[in-house]
């Protein structure tokens, strides 16, 4: 055992571990004492280090005395003083063998994967290769801990007393949002907060995001992280958070208050959500680890137990298994790392209060093995868990239903109650709005909720998650501004983001000053809302979409944690934005426009009836379905339930179309024509919109609009 340093308040008689069986992994601050418990089926042994207040010194090296059921567990008594904010790491002894999947180190001061508050911040240097640099077939003998991730002892955060929002499926409507992003340039808050947890729960946040119109906030990952090597000798980060390495603790970068103030942050942040009406969906990645591949760091998992936690190649176990482009995979087949997992979800639950969660590439999440080609069986593990699991049955769940691995594509695969991010619709809006590509039946099976993936025999039409764009791509400003993607400065000379977009620029590429393009991009921009908002499903908005946020044509700013990420709200579009909260508030007062029902035609019972029609006002036939040369038609609903009929007229092409309305006294509620800002309603309250204008019988839309028309119901 190290002399214990003389600023530590942990006494040295009493640094002693009890042989005791803990109940849960990580380290809880009990009565007793600190419960450690580590799953390390494969090591040999395992000691405690334990840590001065510095974080850097170590003072004590404890073994743990006892290994049960693959997890060393052990408590240290609290006779030994000190115990609630200890800062400890692991080492973990075991054989070097990569070519039979372990890379045991105990020359690597270790992070517990089940840490709830991490101390320091992993620099990229060399000294924290498990591997020696210059011979990567042997352990690197140089002890890191002085500068390795370590954790703290913290006790649980007292339960939420506000209960988690119930938001209807087919009322949610989700805004997509980076903690830092969203508020770091946002002028109505005090500098020293903007960008944090803390920004979140601001009134001023919390009042705009209410009074847009949206019901569930959805974070990119506040997770702890670790940023790449690469990345770090560029001067740049992880910023959006895709690079996890301990699950259980909010990242510490995001604290206005200091990283000791992290969890009672977002725990506020959470809270002040909650009370202004929204729900809280978390972005989770369970399916890699920032550890990279067999050439990246030794932090956690890997020194702890290579061979447990991660997918190995069969034929080399010296690799990985990467599903993920990531560099590894978790492998979630192996019950101790599915009890990371899960163990994870239910704390962001019950400590938290969170009402949700968005699982990054759950493709990988749900693999049966690493042999298995079709990439998802809803029988497994991960999926079985969650569907028992009473904590969070009751949840928001969503898929990003794909990987990189074979087979790794599964839109509409998942079962139910679980909703899923539909590519599918994205592609098809922008091909059909911006391309004028695909047909209208394309088109329309979009519109309406995607049945082709979506089985209307066992899912609901709001099980898929539509969107035109998301924090991975362009923003709508840019896709509709570039026709190619600008990710220079992600040091990856261009090759980097998806280079399939179907974006365009009208003819200038980036920012223009022509009254045309201008104009034009603000029709594109207003119908790719207004269908997304309108479609049958659950909308998904990218946060400063609504503001005309721009990133300058970079698809891929994952590592961009400056003005080009961060919405810039002294240039905001606030006529765009008058735009957004008109449709939603629209969709709001239209129920039609909120069906949890599959649509329905003329023949069918009670629900909501589509009438799809031509421009003419003719019933859509089937060489109308698969024509795409105007990309025009008119969409009517119906639903005996409500006092509305809605109308919704498209013309997706490139010259002005005439339309023949059905008969009716038509009212015009909504149209994609930019307008300047209209005067804020009093007390800035969503407010009932008045009709634009009584329709003619016959109506010639402009190129690339969408019309939305409502009429009272005639009784039967």
């Amino acid at each position: 055992m190290h002399a214990p340093h003389p600023s530590t308040q942990v006494k040295p008689a009493a640094l002693r571990l009890l042989a005791r069986q803990v109940n849960l992994l990580g380290a809880q601050l009990q009565s007793d004492g600190v419960h450690f418990a580590l799953a390390a089926p494969h090591a040999q042994a395992v000691d405690l280090c334990l840590f001065a207040a510095d974080g850097q010194t170590e003072v004590a090296r404890l073994p743990m005395p006892m290994q049960r059921d693959d997890i060393w567990q052990a408590v240290l008594p609290a006779e030994a003083g000190g115990v609630d904010g200890l800062i400890y790491g692991w080492r973990v002894h075991g054989p070097w063998a990569p070519h039979d999947g372990h890379r045991f180190n105990p020359a690597k001061l270790l992070l517990d994967p089940y840490a709830r508050e991490v101390v320091g911040r992993y620099d990229g240097s060399d000294i924290h290769l498990g591997h020696d640099p210059a011979h990567p077939d042997r352990p690197d003998a140089r002890d890191n801990a002085a500068t390795a991730l370590k954790a703290r002892v913290v006790a649980d955060l007292p339960p939420p007393t506000r209960p988690r929002q119930r938001i209807h499926p087919s009322q949610r409507v989700i805004y997509e949002l980076h903690v830092k992003g969203f508020t770091a340039q946002h002028s109505e808050l005090p500098a020293a907060m903007r960008g944090s947890y803390a920004a979140l729960a601001h009134p001023a946040v919390t009042r705009y995001l209410r009074e847009l119109g949206v019901t569930s906030v959805e974070l990119l990952p506040v997770a702890a992280r670790a940023d790449e090597t690469r990345l770090q000798h560029m001067g740049l980060s992880n910023y959006w958070g895709y690079s996890p390495i301990a699950w259980n603790a909010p990242e510490p970068r995001l604290a206005a208050g200091g990283p000791r103030q992290a969890r009672a942050e977002l725990r506020a942040a959470i809270d002040a959500l909650h009370a202004a009406g929204l729900e809280v969906i978390l972005d989770v990645v369970y399916n890699h680890s920032a550890e990279l591949d067999e050439h990246g760091p030794t932090l956690s998992l890997r020194g702890i137990d290579n061979a447990l936690y991660y997918h190995l190649d069969p034929h080399d176990r010296s690799r990985y298994l990467d599903f993920t482009g990531c560099g590894n995979s978790l492998n979630l087949n192996q019950p101790l790392v599915l009890r990371l997992v899960m163990d994870g979800l239910r704390r962001w639950v019950l400590e938290y209060g969170v009402d949700g969660f968005r699982f990054d590439l759950a493709s990988t999440l749900a693999r049966a093995s690493a042999h298995d080609g079709s990439g998802l069986r809803v029988d497994g593990a991960f999926l079985s868990a969650v569907a028992q699991d009473p904590v969070l049955r009751g949840c928001v769940l969503i898929a990003e239903p794909w990987d990189l691995g074979p087979g790794g594509y599964h839109v509409g695969g998942f079962p139910p109650p679980w909703l899923e991010w539909n590519d599918r619709f994205r592609d098809t809006q922008r091909g059909f709005w911006l391309r004028h590509l695909g047909t209208r039946g394309e088109f329309a099976t979009r519109l309406a909720g995607s049945s082709d993936a979506f089985s209307p025999q066992r899912r609901e039409p709001t099980s898929s998650v539509n969107f035109i764009t998301a924090h991975d791509g362009f923003t709508l400003r840019d896709l509709v501004s570039y026709a190619q993607r600008h990710n220079q400065a992600n040091g990856e000379d261009n090759r980097d983001g998806n280079a399939h977009n179907l974006s365009i620029n009208n003819g200038v590429e980036g920012p223009s000053d022509r009254a045309d393009v201008r104009a034009a991009r603000a029709r594109q921009s207003r119908a790719l809302l207004a269908v997304l908002v309108l479609s049958l499903g659950t909308p998904m908005l990218l946060a400063g979409d609504e503001v005309g946020h721009t990133q300058r044509g970079n698809n891929n700013a994952y590592c961009q944690d400056n003005p080009v990420s961060w919405i810039d709200w002294s240039h905001a579009d606030w006529s765009l934005h008058d735009f957004v909260r008109a449709l939603l508030a629209l969709r709001h007062q239209l129920p039609v426009l909120q069906s949890r029902q599959w649509w329905r035609d003329a023949s069918a019972g009670s629900g909501c009836e589509a009438r799809w029609l031509q421009p003419s006002g003719q019933a859509m036939d089937v060489a109308a379905w698969n024509t795409q040369d105007d990309g025009a038609l008119m969409l009517c609903l119906c639903d005996d339930a409500q006092p509305h009929e809605v109308l919704i007229l498209i013309n997706a092409g490139a010259h002005p179309l005439s339309f023949t309305l059905p008969s009716g006294d038509w009212m015009l509620r909504l149209d994609n024509e930019p307008r300047p800002r209209a005067p804020a309603p009093a007390g800035h309250a969503a407010a009932t919109l008045p009709p634009l204008r009584r329709l003619a019988a016959h109506e010639t839309l402009p190129p690339t609009s969408l019309w939305v028309a409502s009429r009272e119901r005639i009784a039967a």
